[in-house]
């Protein structure tokens, strides 16, 4: 607990105590590269600090809860459910499982980017009829 007591009260106040920064708007077309380059570091750890926190609160930035699977088929009805007769079946029926195709609830290949963007390997479910 003392190297974190030491790094928060003395090294932390001491290298920023150190860094070259102006008095007026002007002294900052004063700065050198050497200065510029100094500023680096902590320009760098208030933008990702800034990042982390727009991600964390702003709720346009985080995108769709992990936990949700069905973005949108059939939102309007609280338990989505399709019947398909087996007899209506050809030879083979592909279904989606991914709940991003748009031929509900056929497979159209939306598993594809679904797969790529978040890394996952869902794929269809595939129908076969045996033949007599």
């Amino acid at each position: 607990m003392e190297p974190l007591s030491h790094l928060v009260k003395v090294s932390i106040p001491n290298y920023l105590a150190g860094l070259p920064i102006p008095e007026s708007i002007g002294g900052w077309f004063r700065l050198g590269v050497r200065d510029w380059i100094s500023l680096i570091p902590p320009t760098a750890m208030l933008v990702g600090f800034g990042y982390m926190s727009y991600k964390a609160f702003c709720p346009l930035a985080r995108g769709p809860p992990c936990g949700l699977v069905n973005l949108s088929v059939k939102k309007d009805v609280s338990k989505v459910v399709d019947t398909v007769d087996i007899e209506d079946i050809s030879e083979k029926a592909v279904f989606c499982r991914c709940w991003r195709s748009k031929n509900w609830p056929y497979c159209d290949g939306a598993h594809g980017v679904h797969n790529q963007e978040m890394n996952d390997n869902v794929g269809p479910l595939v129908v076969t009829k045996k033949k007599a």
